[in-house]
């Protein structure tokens, strides 16, 4: 377990191998670290690399004192992680809102990124699910917090659409517990309003895009936005899998970012 202090308090994050260059991961919103640990470790057996998985604030092992939990607040802590790091360049993959911080770090700050790999992320906010899109909304997200049982029952239905791989149920029951009501809710709201399709064009750096053809979560039609707005973007689309491709096609999933991370265009 590492951490740093950061302007708005402690971020944790979680490292493997002793070389190579660095690279990045963000999680999905109720997520953490953990849910990248799997490829962190393929990559540790496979090709040399520095692999830095963050918590964003707000949830997991990291400061939950924050007032507000906004996607621009994401991208200025990935940000300072670098600077304290001394990273002064590197690939970014970001899965679902990890995805969504680290496309628009690469619109905002395209010196400090190498290359962007999205795993099932919305260009666009409109792409979220109801159910994520009523999440953002504050009475709800109190109601929901007010009454933990009611919020159970929501994550047990909802969480078939989620992955049909593993205890994805009990994962987001425990890491809700690691959230507050205010990163909850302010997070997906933030991420609903997100649109970079207008930007998108101005990506230079090398694309991957990784959707699953039964995503419940975000409409997979975001692969189609960013093959439409990023000619250059490679896009795979996992025709078993749901929000977590990682789950479900491991194999692939873990081969198909090694081979981006390889590739002749790397940085």
């Amino acid at each position: 377990m590492s951490s740093l202090m950061t302007q708005q308090g402690i971020l944790h994050y979680e490292v493997v191998g002793r070389r190579g260059a660095p690279l990045i991961l963000l999680h999905c919103w109720l997520g953490s670290w953990r849910f990248w640990r799997g490829f962190m470790e393929y990559l540790d057996h496979n090709m040399p690399r520095r692999v830095y998985a963050l918590d964003f604030w707000g949830f997991g092992e990291s400061d939950k004192h924050q007032e507000t939990y906004q996607i621009g607040d994401y991208i200025s802590m990935v940000i300072q992680f670098m600077d304290e790091l001394g990273i002064r360049q590197a690939p970014l993959f970001g899965h679902s809102m990890g995805g969504t911080v680290a496309m628009s770090l690469a619109l905002d700050y395209p010196q400090r990124v190498s290359r962007v790999a999205v795993v099932g992320s919305p260009m666009d906010g409109n792409s979220l699910s109801l159910p994520l899109k009523l999440a953002g909304q504050e009475r709800i997200a109190r109601l929901l917090w007010r009454y933990p049982p009611l919020l159970k029952a929501v994550l047990w239905g909802y969480s078939p659409l989620v992955s049909n791989e593993g205890d994805i149920y009990s994962q987001m029951i425990e890491h809700i517990s690691q959230s507050t009501i205010a990163s909850f809710s302010h997070s997906i709201a933030s991420l609903r309003h997100v649109d970079l399709r207008p930007r998108l064009h101005e990506v230079q750096v090398p694309v991957l895009g990784i959707y699953g053809a039964r995503d419940g979560v975000v409409n997979p039609n975001q692969a189609q936005v960013i093959a439409e707005r990023i000619p250059h973007a490679h896009i795979e689309i996992m025709a078993q899998s749901r929000h977590f491709p990682m789950l479900s096609e491991t194999e692939r999933f873990n081969q198909v970012l090694t081979s981006f991370l390889q590739s002749s265009a790397a940085l």
